[in-house]
């Protein structure tokens, strides 16, 4: 899925993490450590401390930072930043040996959880390796787990694993049916220590600009969840930033903008302190998609940030708490000479806004792949002209499958995490066999160059497990495989057999905005005719193309045909279906600005997705979706 491509997963906050949320990591992960460090920190001298107060002010890039927290952030960062090194130094070691990385992977979850009801009936304390548990446990969907992720939420335990769930987690069901999962305790562990920890090192080897004392606007929204028979948290797999009030001096969004759950309002909340703190350095979310609404968010209203700035006060068209509100206005004070230089900003336009706002800003931090690789380029081109991206994970609900570590490079590929998942490959050649078994590759199987299906075996309760994305396989680092996302099973085109996948499409879409004078593209998804009923008539079947544009206003028939012919020129089985004539010519229809702002509103408001896991399907399952579209189509 998903971080890809990012899919549904929405990972700890990356570039801020709290000395106390450190510390925990560390007490659990190194017991033996703890008492040489105890030691390490009674020993230290005021000799020593006042270099560190020396070491900390040479890092400072803000104002109106209180001592303890920047004591705070220093501390944090040098404690991950020890992490991050063993993390990655132990990862280097594990990609020389990685059959037997996957092997102790594997053997220790079947070992966990072997006296459960699932482990009793697969016989999983008798599995010795790896072949022996592909042999005797069969690949899975979700549906072979529905029923027993049920008797969890009731409240039966030791069903699936021997952990109790912290939650049960919500896939986002943008690209499909809604799946519940289980999270646990280990997992976060997991995607801490071998995600957050390891793409930190990476991200500050890249960028050294962003070991400082600055605080990270982070867009994130408040998701709400509701119980289930056992009393188990159901939503999606997040937690929100403020639920460790010793992580919150690190953002730029205080406390209470944590507890407003209207997304438009949050976001108007985000904008505004961000705006109040001309030092900002990070900003920070998990898909690309989500910093690309903010800025278009803050397009529209930032006249009205501005005079809150100036005058220290919250918009009063904010639907807020009154004990909310009273508590973020004691936050803010007038800043007239902050207002100037905004105004001043934005007189020059949106493009290269955000080095404008923020002059000591670094980076962008967020998933820029897959689903989110037009919100990636639209962000390069205009509001975050000339500023660095990182796309650091490549996660899902199912957990962390693969890390970033060349940040600075355009294509975004990944690491696979030989002890996160155990994983296996089936060639994209097999996928459509109707074979019940069909033999899958190991990581040391798998050839440069070629497609897969990833099949994972996870900390909570996947075994087998088709999670429904295909990857290439780009190179390996030592023997362990790299990867780039190529597409969900679930989204791709396919009337008559052809299988146009979303990277396909994209490439040919591309291609043919390029030659529509003027035209930028701002989005756009696809729907397969067969979906549509009676509202098309009795034409061949064809594909229905919904595109949203910025610098026309109208669509010629040859500039729409011209995308029949770039797909045809880019997909070979493509054109030899138009030839026959058994797919009709794709129908292009151009839509009003704003129409996928307002599609993603209307997907959120009946799926278990949120703001910070929602992903744009590319291809549309759904009728009223469809509709939805037709009826904002302007040309």
């Amino acid at each position: 899925m998903a971080f890809s491509w990012v899919p549904a997963a929405v990972p700890p906050s990356l570039a801020v993490l709290s000395v106390v949320n450190a510390v925990v990591v560390l007490r659990e992960a190194m017991p033996p450590l703890l008492p040489a460090a105890a030691a390490a920190a009674v020993a230290c001298s005021l000799a020593g401390m006042a270099l560190v107060w020396r070491d900390v002010r040479s890092k400072v890039r803000g104002e109106g930072r209180t001592v303890g927290s920047l004591l705070g952030q220093y501390a944090a960062g040098k404690a991950v930043g020890w992490l991050g090194r063993r993390q990655r130094r132990q990862l280097e070691t594990d990609t020389l040996t990685v059959r037997r990385v996957q092997e102790e992977t594997l053997l220790r979850r079947l070992n966990k959880n072997a006296n459960t009801t699932y482990g009793r009936r697969f016989d999983f304390r008798s599995i010795k390796d790896s072949d022996d548990f592909r042999a005797r446990h069969p690949i899975t969907t979700y549906e072979h787990y529905r029923q027993l992720i049920g008797r969890v939420a009731a409240g039966e335990e030791e069903v699936i694993i021997a952990e109790k769930p912290l939650i049960l987690a919500m896939t986002s069901g943008t690209s499909g049916p809604s799946a519940m999962l289980l999270s646990t305790k280990a997992t976060n562990s997991e995607f801490f220590l071998q995600g957050v920890a390891v793409c930190l090192d990476a991200m500050r080897r890249a960028f050294p600009e962003t070991d400082s004392l600055q605080k990270t606007t982070k867009f994130f929204y408040s998701p709400t969840f509701r119980q289930s028979e056992a009393g188990i948290p159901i939503g999606p797999n997040s937690s929100t930033p403020a639920s460790s009030r010793h992580m919150l001096h690190l953002y730029t969004t205080p406390a209470p903008a944590f507890e407003v759950i209207s997304e438009k309002d949050a976001l108007y909340l985000h904008l505004l302190f961000a705006l109040r703190d001309p030092s900002v350095g990070t900003l920070e979310s998990n898909f690309a998609s989500t910093i690309f609404y903010a800025f278009s968010a803050l397009q529209d209203r930032w006249q009205e940030l501005v005079e809150d700035v100036e005058r220290g006060s919250v918009s009063s068209a904010l639907t807020l708490e009154p004990s909310v509100r009273s508590r973020l206005e004691a936050l803010v004070k007038p800043d007239p000479e902050r207002a100037a230089q905004l105004r001043a900003c934005f007189s020059d336009g949106f493009r290269g806004i955000a080095r404008r706002l923020w002059p000591r800003l670094h980076l962008v931090l967020a998933v820029d792949s897959g689903s989110n690789q037009i919100y990636g380029e639209m962000l390069r081109e205009s509001f975050c002209q000339g500023l660095a991206f990182y796309s650091p994970f490549y996660a899902a609900t199912e957990g962390l499958i693969g890390v970033n570590l060349w940040p600075q490079e355009p294509n975004r590929r990944y690491l696979l995490c030989p002890r996160s998942m155990f994983c296996e490959f089936l060639p994209e050649s097999l996928l459509e066999e109707e074979e019940e078994a069909p033999r899958t590759l190991l990581m040391e199987d798998v050839e440069e160059g070629q497609n897969y299906e990833l099949i994972i075996t996870n900390a909570s309760g996947l075994f087998r497990y088709r999670i429904g994305d295909v990857v290439k396989v780009v190179g390996f680092h030592n023997r362990c495989p790299v990867v780039e996302f190529q597409y969900r099973r679930g989204q791709m085109l396919n009337v008559r057999g052809e299988k146009v996948s979303e990277t396909l499409f994209l490439v040919a879409l591309k291609k043919a905005v390029s030659q529509w004078p003027g035209a930028q593209l701002v989005d756009y998804c696809c729907a397969e005719s067969g979906i549509m009923g009676d509202s098309i008539g009795g034409s061949d079947p064809h594909y229905q193309v919904f595109i949203e544009l910025k610098g026309v206003r109208n669509l010629t028939e040859q500039q729409r045909y011209k995308l029949d012919v770039c797909l045809q020129q880019e997909s070979s089985v493509y054109k030899s279906f138009r030839i026959k004539g058994s797919i009709g010519p794709m129908r292009v229809q151009l839509v009003a600005n704003g129409t996928f702002g307002e599609l993603r509103k209307d997907m959120m408001a009946f799926s278990n997705t949120s703001p910070n896991t929602f992903k744009t399907p590319r291809v549309l399952r759904r009728k009223e979706n469809v509709h939805f579209l037709l009826g904002k189509t302007v040309s």
